[in-house]
């Protein structure tokens, strides 16, 4: 790592109104390192790499690159500069190749050659150890080839420092394992790589060094060689927390839900759920893991009304009639009446569950309108509700009178999850519930989720980090291409195992019944 300042931030604020999103940072990145930029949800990481990269315009304050001041108001600048950011939902055109959205924008005065640029895409590729066919089509692609596409579409533009926005949030153990050679290869060759991310694990693993911020300010940049998970979380937080996801031993377990030979096809007519079975049992946290775009989100839709399956059973027992009913033939207001919740966080936190318009407590009260039997809105149970989710989840907020749509996202995922914990389900799908939040919010909703096991619930647990699915679950479905692959014992498995199962579209390796004398013992 050279000692040569690449990228220096001095006293650099932004402000949103009255909110202050960075107070004067000060921020160094050297030449051939990758920094990781760590905080709180809020904290400003995103501005303040928004800022570098030129989609906002610092209030005040300065950024130098290569020891020279420059002035940055569009991304166009930033290239200019050799700046390049790599957002962590993908900008590409679908039909187009991946040498055809590599080039797309680029205006450079000589006449567009499509050979030319295949050839000049596969030999960045080369150089640096991707592996990706310049002429494939972006719908035909993986996760991890889009991604690849958006990391050569910067360096094809001449970027020496590179900014990744969660670059391993979507991808399998082994395909992390293969970008961070990519980028360690990319640092050798003088690159400066800052990297935003919430799992510290990973911090540990690539950075060089690592910078904090904390309420919008810069607290510290540590060297990584010494430091620990503990000492940058107490940083972060400003006071120490305990990063320890305790696991009971599940306690009268009983089938709550089960799934059989589940179907289902989308509006093309390509099946997305090919004979799921399974079963989620009370007192117990089911993990399910799969590559983004596997059928996660079909399979817990399916459950909770919203799609319906082409075949298949949903049967639920219910606790308190003791009879058991399939889901398939009720609608989403007859299944949450029995008790079954969905809490789903997906991209557009607000597209779904909640609405941007309206303060915390009136999207608490989405969920009981119907009950209501007076011409006046009773707003004091919501109310209450409201301010319990804002104090235990430490929602930052000026109030609960506040458009949600005003909240930075990782505080809307707070109101989304707590919402559907606070209805006392008997089964709780929690999907992505800590997507976006940082590691002491995460720890937060992953403890209320063992406290709602403990409490006798179904919990379903939808994640994108294998490292928690391993902590945190008792057992684990794993999904490849709408199929299950395995189901295992979370206590006795590895993210290796499930990284491998995840990418396996062979025949079910185990089933619930065969499980209790497979898989409880050594790993499959």
């Amino acid at each position: 790592m050279s000692s040569t300042i690449a990228l220096e931030t001095r006293k650099v604020s932004k402000y949103f109104g009255s909110v202050a999103a960075n107070v004067n940072v000060d921020l160094t990145v050297r030449r051939g390192e990758i920094l990781a930029i760590l905080g709180e949800n809020g904290c400003g990481k995103t501005t303040l790499m928004n800022m570098i990269a030129g989609i906002y315009y610092p209030d005040s304050g300065s950024i130098l690159v290569n020891g020279e001041e420059v002035v940055i108001r569009s991304p166009k600048d930033a290239f200019r500069h050799g700046i390049g950011m790599i957002h962590q939902h993908f900008k590409l055109v679908d039909l187009f190749t991946a040498a055809e959205n590599i080039v797309l924008g680029i205006n450079d005065g000589k006449k567009y050659d499509i050979k030319d640029v295949n050839r000049r895409v596969a030999e960045i590729a080369d150089r640096y150890g991707f592996h990706v066919d310049p002429q494939k089509k972006i719908y035909e692609m993986s996760v991890s080839e889009k991604q690849t596409v958006e990391i050569l579409k910067v360096l094809y533009r001449g970027a020496d420092i590179l900014i990744l926005d969660e670059p391993s949030a979507v991808l399998t153990p082994q395909e992390t394992n293969k970008l961070f050679d990519v980028l360690r290869r990319m640092r050798e060759d003088g690159k400066s790589i800052l990297i935003i991310t919430h799992k510290l694990h990973e911090v540990l693993a690539i950075s060089d060094r690592v910078a904090v911020l904390r309420k919008g300010e810069h607290i510290a940049t540590v060297e990584t060689a010494g430091t620990t998970e503990s000492e940058l979380t107490e940083m972060m937080v400003g006071k120490k927390v305990e990063l320890n996801i305790e696991r009971p031993e599940p306690k009268n377990t009983c089938d709550r839900l089960e799934v059989k030979d589940l179907n289902m096809t989308d509006a093309d007519g390509i099946k997305v759920l090919d004979k799921v079975s399974f079963s989620a049992r009370s007192g117990e946290i089911l993990g399910i893991a799969g590559i983004a775009g596997s059928g996660q989100r079909e399979l817990l839709e399916s459950i909770a009304g919203l799609c319906h399956p082409v075949t298949g059973q949903i049967i639920y027992h219910n606790p308190k009639t003791g009879e058991s009913e399939d889901l398939r033939d009720k609608n989403p207001v007859e299944i949450r009446e029995l008790g079954v919740r969905l809490s789903f966080v997906p991209e557009d936190r607000l597209g779904m569950g909640l609405v941007g318009n309206m303060d915390i407590v009136d999207n608490m009260m989405l969920r009981s309108y119907r009950k209501g039997h007076s011409l006046f809105v009773d707003r004091k149970k919501p109310g209450d509700l409201a301010n319990k989710i804002v104090d235990e989840l430490e929602v930052v907020t000026p109030g609960t009178h506040t458009p949600v749509r005003r909240l930075s996202g990782g505080n809307v995922q707070k109101v989304l999850v707590g919402r559907e914990i606070a209805a006392a389900p008997t089964v709780l799908m929690a999907a992505y519930p800590v997507r976006g939040l940082d590691i002491n919010s995460s720890y937060t909703i992953y403890n209320l989720l063992t406290k709602q096991k403990e409490n006798g619930v179904a919990v379903i647990f939808v994640g994108e980090d294998l490292d928690v699915l391993v902590e945190l679950c008792d057992r684990i479905v794993v999904l490849c291409a709408g199929r299950v692959t395995g189901i295992l014992d979370a206590r006795n498995t590895t993210k290796e195992e499930i990284g491998l199962l995840m990418t396996s579209a062979g025949e079910s390796c185990a089933t619930d019944n065969d499980e209790k004398e497979d898989v409880g013992g050594e790993n499959n």
